[in-house]
């Protein structure tokens, strides 16, 4: 079977080009570092099926990022063959210097000139039989997002892969030619594969070159002594590079004719005016998030509360009653998660009625328990999307990469480059990803700080906690204000945690220098209704999944362990207190007495320990195990509607204050992650010391964090102490790393 490789800059299409040939449900981003490794997928339309490899996002082939180590090593060392080199026909001339280089290496290759229709829109054109012919190698016009041109692609692509392809060169230098010319010599005697592409990088000292050929160094050294410095000067690597771009402007450039010449400011250059702002890029930014949260979470849409009448949407009478608005219409997002609800409710209701005439524990496994848990989870699938579409609009728009770039302004005072910034904030979608996208760090100790704050940016299984109990909070303790608010301030405070985390370990434990970081940020456009509906797809795919699988089998557990005492007897009375889960959660409960969820609740106060510790295996477990601890508390399953009825009994069963039940919100956002994520993290982690410190740090920060919470909103003075211990700590840590600087 061939194998083709897909090579291009971050933002030339290249994932989505990837989807569009394999029908892959890739995830496509708009910044560099989606792409974290390679991944493949089948073409099956040509003579042969064709195995397509996408490669990270790179702009050269020289070792300076891992993406661009990833891509090098798979070409030179697993000799695909064909290189696909997608290049972005609006931005010609800088894509085409990695053209210059996979020109240098001997495997087939193929350009494919993607955003033709975007080029076409802004009124310019290329010549691509003129341009074709300069370059030496088929150019297909093709737009990957509305797939047109993909067949004649693979067409010549196949055609081509059938044929050998030397190296060339595009490099005129005449001293350096001569050089290239014995370092290649050289290299061919040696019997070395694709001596051209070894012999330039080696020319311009690259340190993966001059590693692997050290009998060649002396041979570079002494003909640089030939010349004056005006000849070379220090930097070969900018002399070639140089004369790539020379050679560029001079035989490429002429095919492209655009119809305004001169610098003028485009559209996107227009809206990051505004968008992309000093002062107020980021206020922006926050009034965009709020408004998603809006959409999704609130129960008073647009502030219509007080002009509509009270039954004017709750259908009183009807099984939707409630489930549209009562007194307001609900939000999108909430209407959704009533509805899913409703749905949930008749489904589990009538697969319960099968075990009607069955034993008790078989009648309270299934309704109390599977069907329970399971309720309380799916119920929120909707929202779960609405809130995950509405992050892909803004990251398929482009606008994502704008906030990366605003807040790499802001973090690289705090150690941390723009580039450590995209795996946090893909952590709002999984942290999964987020952690394997470090690998694109080079420092060590930056990629650490890294992942250990990536689970504070709340990923989409934290959203049932959020949600469930922050309207709960707001249902039982009769608040005036919405739960979109609440959900909202969650979400800061756990970036506020990440950021002073981040100044304390880059200050302290993990110094270093900060890396620069330099990216391109795309041109707006409208998200792609495909793309989209791709990432939703996979995302609901795997939280059902998940829900029939992780959730299914620790329902049972929990069920189990809440229904039998140590002595395995059934409870029939309903008194958990009795039961095993009840004994270890007493144990334990002490420890969280600070948090606001400890000894001073009621009985059965140990739920929220129990959920908690549930919650480690998979964060949707959560709230799973408060609708099984709910059933049990109240003697019969509780209906799920809206997904808060059974935090809303848990509630009224401890005596949980409001404080105490935004402190469990918190602890859960910033503790452990999910088992999944704590394996990612400790492969990417290789040191199993700093491994065990990195779990150690998110036990201490969500314990630190939810007691801090606690108390300053229950005592509104101890804020002012919390404040001015922090402002002493980072004013110590700063004034000891200037006296360690000067020494």
């Amino acid at each position: 079977m061939k194998r083709f490789a897909l090579l291009g800059n971050p933002n030339s299409g290249k994932t989505t080009l990837f989807n569009s040939l394999t029908g892959s449900a890739e995830y496509v981003g708009n910044w560099p570092g989606v792409t974290a490794e390679r991944k493949e997928g089948s073409y099956k339309k040509c003579g042969e099926p064709i195995t397509i490899v996408d490669l990270p996002g790179i702009y050269s082939l020289s070792p300076y990022t891992p993406e661009e180590v990833v891509s090098r090593n798979f070409i030179l060392d697993e000799k695909p063959d064909l290189v696909i080199n997608i290049v972005d026909a609006t931005n010609l001339e800088r894509n085409l210097y990695l053209t210059t280089q996979i020109m240098e290496i001997d495997v087939p290759m193929v350009i494919a000139l993607n955003m033709m229709d975007a080029l076409t829109k802004a009124g310019d054109k290329i010549d691509i039989k003129k341009l074709e012919e300069k370059i030496g190698v088929p150019v297909v016009e093709i737009s990957a997002l509305r797939e047109d041109g993909l067949d004649e692609l693979m067409r010549v692509a196949y055609e081509e892969s059938k044929k050998e392809r030397k190296g060339v060169s595009v490099i005129e230098h005449p001293e350096l030619c001569h050089l290239i010319g014995d370092v290649k010599i050289a290299l061919e005697a040696q019997k070395v594969d694709n001596p051209l592409f070894h012999a330039v990088k080696f020319v311009e000292l690259d340190e993966l070159e001059m590693e692997m050929h050290q009998n060649l160094v002396k041979m570079v050294d002494d003909f640089k002594k030939t010349f004056s410095d005006d000849t070379f000067g220090t930097d070969f690597d900018a002399i070639i590079a140089d004369s790539r771009y020379k050679y560029i402007t001079k035989n490429y450039s002429s095919t492209l004719k655009r119809k305004h010449v001169g610098v003028s400011d485009t559209k996107s250059d227009k809206i990051d005016k505004v968008l992309t702002h000093k002062w107020f890029g980021i206020p922006i930014f926050l009034v965009i998030l709020l408004t998603m949260f809006h959409l999704t979470f609130s129960e008073n849409f647009l502030f219509l509360g007080g002009i509509l009448g009270e039954d004017f949407v709750s259908l009183p009478g009807t099984a939707f009653e409630g489930v549209f608005g009562e007194g307001a219409i609900y939000s999108p997002g909430v209407i959704l998660l009533n509805l899913m609800g409703v749905f949930t409710d008749w489904l589990f209701g009538l697969i319960g009625g099968l075990f009607s005439n069955s034993a008790p524990w078989v009648q309270g496994l299934f309704n109390d328990g599977i069907f329970a848990g399971l309720g309380s989870v799916l119920s929120f699938i909707p929202q779960i999307l609405l809130l995950l579409l509405l992050f892909s609009i803004l990251e398929d728009s482009g606008y994502m990469a704008r906030v990366a770039f605003m807040l790499d302004r802001m973090f690289r005072r705090f150690g941390l480059s723009g580039r450590a910034v995209l795996p946090m904030i893909m952590g709002f979608g999984c942290s999964v990803p987020a952690i394997i996208n470090t690998r694109t760090l080079a420092d060590e100790k930056e990629k650490v700080a890294t992942i250990r704050v990536i689970p504070f940016f709340s990923c989409g299984a934290k959203l049932p906690i959020l949600t469930a109990v922050s309207a709960a909070i707001i249902s039982y303790f009769n608040f005036t204000s919405s739960p979109d608010l609440i959900v909202y301030s969650m979400y800061v405070v756990g970036v506020v945690v990440a950021i002073i985390a981040i100044i304390i370990m880059r200050g302290t434990t993990m110094k270093g220098e900060t890396p620069p970081f330099i990216m391109e940020l795309p041109s707006y456009h409208m998200p792609q209704f495909k793309n989209l509906m791709i990432h939703l797809w996979d995302k609901a795919k795997h939280f059902i999944k998940k829900a029939f699988t992780i959730i299914v089998a620790s329902s049972i557990v929990v069920w189990v362990l809440t229904n039998f005492t140590f002595g395995w007897a059934f409870i029939e009375d309903g008194n958990v207190d009795n039961s095993i889960l009840g004994g270890i959660g007493k144990l334990v409960q002490p420890i969280f007495t600070p948090l606001g969820f400890g000894s001073q609740l009621n009985a059965n106060g140990w739920v929220f320990i129990v959920a908690a510790i549930i919650g480690l295996i998979a964060k949707e477990n959560v709230i799973a195990a408060f609708g099984i601890l709910s059933a049990c508390i109240a003697g019969g399953a509780v209906s799920s509607e809206e997904g808060v009825k059974e935090v809303v009994t848990i509630i009224g069963a401890t005596g949980i204050s409001w404080q105490g039940a935004i402190a469990f919100i918190i602890f859960n956002m910033t503790t452990i992650p999910c088992f999944a994520a704590v394996a990612t993290a400790k492969a990417e982690i290789r040191d199993k010391k700093t491994f065990s410190g990195t779990m150690l740090f998110w036990l201490v920060a969500s314990y630190i964090a939810s007691t801090v919470c606690y108390l300053a909103l229950s005592y509104w003075w101890t804020a002012i102490i919390f404040v001015a211990i922090l402002v002493i700590t980072l004013f110590v840590i700063r004034k000891i790393n200037l006296r360690s600087k000067k020494v």
